[in-house]
Parts: C-alpha cells; structure tokens; sequence
C-alpha cells in the first residue's frame, strides 16, 4: 500500500476534463473529491452527476477489472440497488487508458454519481443502521455466485489477515495502547482457524459512514452505496463486522449499532449463529488493522488527512470494547438476529417450566407457602429504597421487620426486571452505553432473616465460592452447575450469603437436590443489604460468578431476560404474585350476600380467592399455595393434564346424550365395572354424588318396595331433601326437623370411642347390634328394612373406621330383614384406601348398591352409580331412565383418563405407602402431643382426634380448629369433623408424593407446638 501510495495520480482538473470530453464525449464542471491512493472528480453534466475516477498506477488491472464486472453483475442482477453504473466509453469500453504528463499509464472509468448525504453527517439513528444492514444484505445477496479474479487479491483490509497488525504494532508509541491491541490479537489468534470454516463471498468491505448515504429527506433510509475499491472474496460476516466496526465510532451505543446494523442484514441475507458469535471480535480487529495501518501510514506520509480520518474515534471505540464482556456484546447481537442470546437459553428457562414440580423447595418449605409482598425497591422515594441506597442496611432491615411485623409477610420478594434507584455505585455504570447506567434487577431476590437457610432446588456441582469485597456488593457468592436430563447446563448463582459456606462448600463439591447452600448473610458480610438471597440463573455456563451480570441496562432487558433468566419459577413463586386479577374479596363477599343462596358457607374468617389449582397445590388471587389436603374432589390431582385435555379434545369434537350411541359410554361403563366384584356388573351415570344416592333410592324402592332407611349417625348422603333426610349430620343440626318416621339411626360404629370392657374383637359384632335394633323396632310394627346405606368410611363423623367384621354382620341382618345394601363411596373411593379400589373391600363384603362421585371425574361433575343385575331388572319395570348430562361423552371421556391415570401411575400404591408414611408421623406425634387422643388412616384417608383428656376422651374442639386455622395460615389446607369438630380431616390427592407428606408433617409439627403455647 505504501507503495502504491507514490503513484497517486496528478491530473489537473483542465486535464480532467479534457480527458471527460475525450473518452467519454461529455463537458460540465468538475470538481476534486477526497481519495485514499485514486483521484476521483465530481463531474455535473447536461446528461447527469457522474464521477471520474483516475485508477492508481500501481493498482493490477486485474482489480480494476474486477470492480467493473462487480458493477455489472450487480447492474445485471439487482438493477434497483443505489449503488454506481459504469457509462461505457465512446468506444464502448468499460475503462479507457490514459498516460499522464509523467509519462505513468493509468486507467480510467466513468460511473454515475449516487445522491445522497453521507452518513457520517447524520445523528445514525438505529433505524439508519438497520437500513443499512438491509443495504449490504442486498448488495451481497446479489453477489451470490460471482467471482472474478481479482477478488482474490491479497490486501491489508481483509479480516482474514488482521494478524499482521502485530507487525505493525512498533509503530504505536504508547505502552498502554499496544498491550490494548495485543489482547485484542490474542483473541484474534484463537477466532482466526474459524473464519476458513465461514462462508466466504464477494463483499464490499468498506462500508465506512463516508462510503454509505442517506436519503436527506429521510435520513433514517440509506439511499447508495458507493466506493468499491476494497472489495474482495471474504468470510461474508466480514461485511457486518466492517459496516459495524465504522458505525461504533463516536457512538453512544456502539454494539447496538452494530445490533441494529446485523438484524438489518439478517433480515435480507440471515446470517448463522457460528457467524455472530464472531462479530464481536471482528469489529475489533477491523478497528485494529485501521489504527496500526494507520500509525504506519504516519511514518511514511505527512498531512494527509485521510490516513488519520477515524483514528482517534477507532482508539476510543476500541477501549469502550475492552471494558465489554465480549459474551454480553455476543448475546446482544445474538438476540438481535432473532436467535437465542445464549444457545439453549429458551430449553432451560422451558425445562425449569416443565418440571417446576419436580424442584426441590428452596426455603425450608416451597417459597410460594409464604405469605408474601414485594420489597419497595422499586419505590425510589420509599424509606427502605432510600436507607439500601445510603448504605445504611440496619435501617432498611427495620423498616421492614416492622411492615411484616404489621402485615403478617414472612417473605419479601424482589422480583427480575425491576428499575431500582439503589444501585448508585460507580461499579453500575453501563459499560455499554455512553452516559447510562445499570440499574435493572437481574435477579430474583427473597428476603428473609439473616441466618436462614437456602437449599438447591436441583442436583449441582459448586463452581466456585468466594467473597466479593465491594460496598453492595454480593458478599458470600456461590455459583452452581446444574445438568438435569434433557435440560442444556445452566448455572445458579446464590449472592449475599453468610461467609460460613467458605469453610463448607469448594468447588467441585456435589450437592443433592435439597442440600444446604448457604444461609442468607447479615449485613456485615451480605455486601451491606437488608438481608436477602439474591438468586440468579446464567444459560451462559462459561460466565463466572463475578462476571454474570446482576443489574443491567434497560434497553437491553430482553437480552439479559434470556441470558439471566427470571428466576421466580426455580425458586417456586406462583405467576399470580405478580398478576392480581378480578375483583377484589371484599366486592366478591358483598356480591354473593346480593346474588347468591345466603346459606351458602365461606370457608375460614378470612375468606381464600384460589384462582388456579396445580397438582396437590391450591393457588390464591396473591400468588400464595396452598398444600390441598382436604377437597378430595381433585382425586389425581389439580387441572391434571390428561384431563384437561380427554375433556377438552371430546368437547371440541362432540357432546350429546344417551339417547343416541357414542363408544365412551360403554367403554368406561366396562372400565369401571371391572374395577368392583363380579357380581356389580350394571352401571348408571349421573353428575353428583347427591345424584348417584337418589338414584339408588329409586332403584332401592323398585326392588324392595319398602321406605324404610337405616343409617349411621352424624352420616351424610347428599344435598336433596330425600337424602338430607337420611343425613343426620343435616337434620340434627340448625336448620333440621330431626329424623322422619322412616329413618332408624344406628350408633356410629367408632371403636375409639367403644365402650371401654367391649373386647376390640367384637366391637364389629358389638355395634352392628345396633342396627339389629333398628330392624327389630320395624319388624315390630309389621314392617323391614327397605336398605342399609353406609360410607365405607364415615366421613363426617370423624374419619371413622368400621371395625373388623361390621359390614359382614350389617350386610347379613339387613339382607335377611329384606333390604338391600348401599354403599356409599362418594368420598372414599377410587383407590383412595390404597389397599383397594373400594373402601368396602377392606370389610369383605359386596353391596347391593354402589354411589360413586366426586373423586371420580377429578373435579368434572360426574357421578355414577353401579349395580346387581338383580337390582337392575327390578328397576326396569316399564318406566324410562333419562339424565341429560349423566353419561355424556365428555364426561365419559374424562371418566376414562381419571382411570387411566390411577392405574398407569399406581396411585393406589402411591396412596398406601404415603398413607403408611403419614401414620407414622402422626404416631409419633401422638407420642409428644398429649392432646393427640387417636390417630386413624388407610391410605390418603386420614384423621386425628384431639382430646383434652385421653382417659375421659373430651374434644379439644378448639384445639382442633386452632391447628386447621394454624395450618391455613402456614398454607396447607385441611379441615375439622365429628360430632364435636375435634378430628382433623386429611384426604390430599392421590398424587401426593413424599415430599409432599414431609411438608404437611412439618407444618403440623410446626402448629400442634405454637397452638400448645397458645392454648396451653
């Protein structure tokens, strides 16, 4: 280059124009345009703007050849793209040779001039940049397939040989600047092997902001492209990185113009993710080819403005790109091209989604069991914002334990995104955008007491433990790998915590899934922060702890968003935390005194909105869960999938009735029937439980003829009036008008509470005496039994469970008094037991007749009721059956997946080893709680009597209800039953796991002992 340097030609702008007139038949004014090694003139014409471009002596033919055919292949095949045309000769020629008055010979070419200001001039908004971006993406596109031999020319401007600047680097006087352009030719040494495995192609590659112009009525459009003399076959991104590397200069924002410049050219001509993950590197040393090529030039030749045109803006640029994280400048340009800021970024944030279940809980029990509110960090006026701010963190943490103290919140969140004026320290200035500064939250902070204890939701390696030093800063800081299956790795970082990990934790250390990570710090060793966890996740797994970013520039929140992403979900915070929605309890409460039944109850004093139920969890209007071991409707769990979508793939095909045939009905009808004895083989479908019980008093009377009822006491059976009159736990209390003359009440048959010299042998013998009473009181009077109707577990009484042998002695006095015998598993059936499908199997018996419901469509209204076929023919005595709904196909369907999914899951064993494992707990509490009179259970079937005497067997009834209000308030959910109220009543899911069990057994714990200081 130096060379050709002193062959620049000479030409006079008279000679010029001679030479205009002579090759090209043309006269006007011309005028001197700024070159590098050529001598351009701007030459205004009657027949238009063109420019004259005097070829340097010293420039191959073959490279002025090439220009020319790249103009014509571009003419050819992208007429339409504002970039110069050749005017051929008088001859006809493409070029025309000249010798100067030095005797030099060189070549000539005529091209048309291309309107526009440069856009170097204008303020280079993004959308100039993106235009820009789209201009080069043509230009190349259209390049596709062309080549010429001079495009293969060897020259100092191809990224491929930045390497030389090293050559040049004697040539830099400053220490500081060499050892700045050295790193940049170390990274350069490891990128270059990759740019052979590119695609290569012609480009212009000198896209500088004086080369590109603008529309000036639209200085957002770019209008040409000019200035070809650099262009050569080049790894395509070459293109990108060079337009960049000029539009960086002088700019507030360098890597978002280079953003804006690649998601243009991605938009025309999409680029791979193996070309972006080098551009930052290749703007770099575009920048470091110009100030060395620069600083050598100056040795050679003096006052030529051009040599030292962006050498200074270069400098500066290339300094602003040594502070940058190169990986974060990558992510940006990443995500502005429409991939992932970090490869796999979207399957790890969707893994953790998919499998939120599956976490172990972070906090001692699941995050989202707290009550909870957010931190006012984002409030820069707030007392607590301004205190964290000024470093005063004894202050702020007063501020607030006193608004907990007053709200009953025992977690403060500090959620991902959030603008915060606290961060005031140098160490937040943006690195990336001149004059900004950082001030987004990129993690998920939950504030708690100093000493509280943090747990890794996942299996992880320690990558590192250490202690960053600076005022807000992180304190004790640990990063953890998790590579679950089928997730890509992504790192968890675990910021101001207490420095006693520093003597537990090194790196390489492996965790289980619901091992100690640290403990949250106190101020003195936190960074200086009312004390919290800040919990942050990296899908970029080659950052480490100090450079992951934990506060970031807004303007580039949806790069940090998939970088770092919300970590709300790994630490088990409900979406709805966030998203209040509806109206509000107190309007609700008013509207339902207005619009609904007034006799219908509201659970607890303080009424629960649940908006959303998940698995075995409840979630309310606040974002809180609840544990749901009490409505045993949702028997496999909430909103189970398979259910959800049977129900929602049969609605959207077709729903009709009985009347007309469907497959379902008849399928589930054998599916269910196969799950009872042999001899229940007819099934009839309803929508309640309510339903199923009056249908079989139907059938009852058909086959018996008879009214009479036998029934426990404190039973209930349903909500119509026949049914509330055969449940006393309805008609002896308000409201109630007693037992009618065709009910007989037998004692309920409850062994705890047997008399105390009846041997526990012969308590089912013992209380089934009491319906031989009610049957001799009938024969009396001339009249029988018509049935006995029982719960196989009476529910209402108190989770009470028959004795050994009182179904068999029941079945056999009421079926040789001439009734019949109904069994009622409304509540209890479908595997809850465990041990079977059906809670009378553990009597061994077989009723007459079985109801069905709740459990059964896991909270789709559905009900059945399943029969003899002796009962059935004297049911089908002339007059029709019809239930509009009952057996839909909808229904049906959702029947059919609930089935599926107690036998393909094992539910049952699942219900008898977590029953198993829930009665041992109880135990041994019952050992250490003297209010604990009994502790009764099968399976998810479970209950405990409390007693303020175990001798007298007095209910503590407000002990009970203390510990269910206990509990509700540490977020499981659980209720009160007997006659006295005094037995807590547990019927969870049948998907309740382990984890689950151990949760409810530390909540209990947890409330038997603060109801104990309470009460006393």
């Amino acid at each position: 280059m130096n060379d050709m340097l002193k062959t620049t030609p000479d030409v006079s702008l008279e000679a010029a124009a001679a030479l205009l007139a002579e090759h090209y038949g043309l006269s006007g004014t011309l005028s001197p345009l700024a070159s590098e090694r050529d001598q351009n003139f701007k030459v205004e014409t009657p027949a238009g703007t063109f420019i004259l471009k005097i070829v340097n002596a010293a420039e191959p033919a073959v490279e002025s050849d090439f220009q020319t055919a790249l103009l014509a292949h571009v003419d050819a095949h992208a007429g339409d793209l504002p970039v110069p045309h050749i005017r051929p000769t008088v001859t006809g020629a493409s070029l025309a040779r000249i010798t100067s008055v030095n005797g030099v010979s060189h070549r000539i070419r005529l091209v048309s001039w291309v309107d526009g200001q440069p856009l170097a001039e204008t303020d280079r908004s993004d959308a100039a940049l993106e235009s820009l971006g789209r201009m080069l993406g043509r230009f190349d596109a259209a390049l596709k397939g062309f080549m010429h031999p001079g495009a293969l020319r060897d020259l100092d401007w191809d990224i491929r040989k930045a390497g030389r600047s090293a050559e040049r680097l004697h040539h830099v006087s400053a220490a500081e600047d060499r050892a700045l352009l050295q790193r940049f030719l170390a990274r350069f040494a490891k990128v270059a092997p990759r740019l052979a495995t590119l695609r290569a192609a012609v480009i212009h590659n000198d896209a500088n902001d004086w080369n590109v112009l603008v529309d000036p009525a639209d200085q957002d459009r770019i209008s040409g492209l000019i200035d070809f003399g650099d262009a050569l076959h080049a790894p395509l991104i070459a293109e990108v990185a060079i337009a960049s590397a000029y539009a960086g200069l002088d700019h507030a924002d360098p890597i978002g113009a280079a953003a804006a410049i690649a998601r243009g050219f991605h938009a025309e001509y999409p680029l791979l993710e193996e070309e972006i993950d080098l551009l930052y590197d290749l703007i770099a040393l575009r920048l470091v080819t110009s100030v060395t090529i620069s600083a050598s030039r100056r040795s050679h030749t003096e006052d030529n403005p051009y040599l030292a045109i962006s050498e200074r803006p270069a400098w500066t640029l290339l300094r602003k790109l040594d502070r940058m994280n190169p990986r974060f400048a990558t992510a940006i340009l990443r995500k502005a091209c429409g991939f992932e800021a970090a490869p796999g970024a979207r399957a790890v944030t969707d893994w953790i989604a998919r499998n939120r279940k599956s976490l172990a809980p972070l906090l001692e029990r699941p995050a989202a069991t707290y009550p909870a509110a957010l931190v006012p960090y984002g409030d820069p006026t707030h007392p607590m914002t301004v205190k964290s701010a000024a470093e005063q963190p004894d202050e702020a943490q007063a501020i607030w334990e006193t608004y907990c103290a007053e709200t009953g919140v025992e977690l403060g969140i500090g959620p991902f995104g959030e603008a915060r004026t606290v961060y005031a320290g140098e160490m937040f200035v943006s690195r990336f955008i001149e004059s900004a500064r950082r001030t987004h939250h990129l993690g998920f902070d939950l504030f708690m007491a100093a000493g509280t204890k943090v747990f890794t939701p996942l299996p992880a390696t320690v990558v590192s433990v250490e202690v960053e030093p600076d005022p807000l800063g992180y304190g004790c800081l640990i990063a953890l790998r998790h590579e679950p299956e089928g997730c890509p790795p992504f790192v968890t970082l675990w910021g101001h915590l207490a420095h006693e990990a520093m003597g537990r934790l090194k790196a390489g250390d492996r965790l289980d899934a619901g091992a100690l990570v640290g403990e949250m710090g106190a101020p003195a060793e936190n960074g200086g922060w009312a004390p919290h966890l800040h919990l942050q996740l990296s899908t970029d797994t080659n950052l480490s702890a100090t450079e992951i970013l934990g506060v970031g520039e807004p303007r580039y929140l949806d790069v940090w968003a998939e970088l770092f992403p919300d970590a709300r979900t790994f630490a088990g915070i409900a979406a709805e935390f966030y998203e209040r929605s509806g109206r509000s309890h107190e309007e609700i409460v008013k509207m339902r005194r207005e619009l609904l039944l007034p006799n219908l109850s509201i659970s607890y004093d303080k009424p629960i909105k649940f908006v959303r139920g998940d698995g075995v969890w409840l979630i309310d209007d606040g974002g809180r869960a609840y544990l749901d071991c009490f409505n045993n409707v949702c028997h496999i769990g909430h909103a189970h999938p398979a259910v959800v979508e049977a129900m929602t793939k049969q609605a959207a095909t077709l729903n009709t009735n009985t009347r007309y045939l469907h497959d379902n009905i008849v399928a589930y009808a054998e599916r269910l029937t196969a799950t009872l004895p042999k001899e229940l083989t007819v099934a009839g479908f309803v929508n309640s439980g309510s339903e199923a019980n009056s249908l079989a008093l139907r059938m009852m009377r058909a086959h018996t003829g008879r009214e009479n009822a036998i029934t426990l006491d404190w039973s209930y059976h349903g909500t119509t009036q026949e049914l509330i009159d055969i449940s006393p736990y309805k008609f002896r209390r308000k409201g109630g008008k007693g037992p009618k003359p065709h009910v007989h009440i037998a004692a309920v048959p409850d062994s705890y509470h047997a008399p105390a010299d009846w041997p526990i042998e012969e308590h089912g013998k013992r209380f089934a005496e009491s319906v031989a009473e009610q049957i001799a009181i009938m024969q009396a009077k001339g009249e029988g039994p018509g049935f006995f109707i029982a719960e196989s577990i009476p529910s209402v009484a108190g989770q009470v469970f028959l004795p050994e042998g009182y179904l068999k002695e029941v079945y056999r006095l009421v079926r040789e008094a001439g009734g019949v015998c109904i069994a009622d598993e409304v509540q209890v059936g479908f595997g809850r037991v465990g041990s079977h499908w059906w809670a009378f199997e553990t009597q061994g018996v077989v009723p007459d007749i079985v109801t069905m419901g709740k459990p059964i469509g896991d909270g789709h209204p559905l009900a059945a009721v399943v029969t003899t076929r002796e009962v059935t023919d004297s049911f089908n005595n002339g007059m029709e059956y019809f239930n509009t709904f009952g057996g839909n196909p909808v229904s049906c369907a959702v029947g059919l997946a609930v089935l599926d999914v107690i036998e393909s899951q094992d539910l049952r064993g699942n219900a008898l080893a977590i029953g198993n494992h829930l009665m041992d707990a109880f135990r041994d509490m019952q050992t250490r709680h003297e209010v604990i009179g009994d502790v009764r259970g099968l399976g998810l079937f479970l209950g405990i009597e409390l007693v303020t005497d175990r001798k007298t067997k007095a209910p503590a009834t407000d002990f009970a209800r203390a510990v269910s209000n206990g509990a509700r308030r540490r977020g499981v959910l659980m209720g009160t039953e007997g006659p006295l109220d005094n037995v807590l009543k547990m019927r969870p899911p049948m998907i309740f796991s382990k984890r689950d069990a151990d949760h409810l057994i530390a909540v209990l714990e947890d409330t038997f002992a603060d109801v104990a200081r309470t009460l006393g």
